[in-house]
């Protein structure tokens, strides 16, 4: 497989496709360039080189062609300033051959929002609310003979291909994984950026060093099952934190109070604790909870026991005996996986237990373990607390790590791996 480092893009025009979709605010500042940043490597490796840039993102989830909301222009300033070259800008992403011809050695160049198009999803749009099912169908399949053709188009516009977008490389759009199959394995790469996420996954699922313990947060068991399942057969410890937490106490018979609980799943929740029983899993839940009279930062709030919570009380977060728990066995690990914080830690009275967590990973880490914390709230987390630095690798994927997580082949990857 082809290497961003070996590959020489002199002379040559290198398409590649980011994820600039950065949240902006009422007047189209930026808010977060945590993600433009993320890409610099690759795209300055390129232009040193002697190579043309082709950069090419998504932002949100435009209905319309034009939609001015998501104009990439409105990011493009930001852009050429970090990366140190005025970037060009192509107002249409299909109509962008011209400009993408004349481009010298050292430019670079914007594409407008590829999701105008909704050949990029290939997803149909504007069909009626009642249209038939025959009628979806032939609609469905036109937008995907057009989403081939605009693959095509784009891939017509270089040289040679840059996938650097791993937060997108769980969607088989166009930019992300179709038009790599009209590049040759020497001319499709993956940038600096999702290399290091492939490898950071890879490093973690397929070349563990043991023991492994899965941290796993969120609100819901459903969300997270599928993921669960497969890290049942991989992990030493398993540790559920956040709200799905008392799912479990519920389905193991105790009171939880007004805390968020998924009825419809308690028997799944005790399927999960006889598997990982079964595969001699160590599966840690909380003992005891932080829990609160009103779902606020400022409610009145006691410690009790996680299976005895009171009627009109909450849990907001664990308690100190869980904090100690799931810290010793973090401390003994040599691969840890955090997903998901262990409660509402966006109220600042309820960030104990995710901080007691960040702290024995980071401890661990220093230590010789290899620590991934990914999705959106742990990365949230992590960064609140200053320490995404004390970890090995925070990654930038939401969903796509999530489905790497779940033991899923992801197109983006697939595209270029083969």
């Amino acid at each position: 497989m082809q290497t961003i480092d070996n590959f020489n893009f002199a002379g040559k025009k290198a398409f590649v496709r980011v994820d600039f979709n950065v949240p902006v605010d009422e007047n189209f500042n930026i808010t977060d360039d945590t993600r433009i940043m993320a890409a610099m490597p690759t795209l300055k490796k390129i232009l040193a080189d002697g190579g043309s840039l082709i950069i090419a993102s998504h932002m949100g989830r435009p209905k319309k062609n034009p939609d001015e909301k998501y104009s990439l222009r409105h990011i493009l300033k930001h852009v050429s300033d970090v990366l140190g070259v005025e970037v060009k800008f192509a107002p249409d992403c299909a109509k962008a051959a011209d400009v993408c011809a004349a481009l010298k050695p050292g430019e670079a160049l914007m594409l407008e929002n590829l999701r105008f198009y909704a050949e990029e999803e290939g997803k149909p749009r504007g069909l009626a609310d009642d249209a038939t099912d025959e009628e979806k169908a032939a609609a469905k399949k036109a937008v995907k003979a057009a989403q081939k053709e605009f693959a095509k188009l784009l891939a017509s516009y270089a040289d040679c291909y840059v996938n650097d977008a791993f937060g997108t490389a769980h969607r088989a759009h166009a930019s992300t994984a179709l038009m790599a199959e009209y590049f040759a394995p020497e001319n499709k790469m993956f940038g600096y950026l999702m290399e290091k996420e492939v490898n950071a996954v890879e490093k973690v699922m397929a070349h563990t060093v043991r023991p492994f313990t899965a941290i796993m947060g969120g609100s819901k068991v459903s969300s997270k099952i599928d993921i669960i399942e497969n890290l049942l057969t991989k992990v030493d410890n398993l540790i559920i934190a956040g709200g799905m937490t008392y799912t479990f106490v519920k389905a193991l018979g105790g009171k939880i109070g007004q805390s968020i609980c998924e009825d419809d799943k308690l028997d799944l929740a005790l399927s999960i604790l006889d598997k990982a029983k079964k595969n001699n899993v160590n599966l840690v839940l909380a003992t005891d909870a932080k829990i609160a009279d009103n779902f606020s930062n400022d409610a009145n709030t006691r410690f009790v026991a996680v299976n005895e919570i009171p009627d009109g009380w909450e849990g907001m977060d664990i308690g100190p005996e869980s904090e100690a728990a799931f810290a010793e066995v973090i401390k003994k690990s040599k691969t840890i996986l955090w997903n998901g914080p262990t409660g509402v830690f966006e109220f600042d009275n309820f960030t104990g237990g995710s901080r007691a967590v960040a702290e024995a990973v980071a401890e661990a880490t220093a230590n010789g373990a290899f620590s991934l914390v990914g999705g959106g709230d742990s990365v949230a987390c992590i960064n609140k607390f200053g320490m995404a630095d004390r970890v090995s690798y925070v990654s930038t994927g939401g969903g796509a790590l999530l489905e790497a997580i779940e033991g899923k082949t992801l197109p983006g990857i697939a595209a270029i791996k083969g």
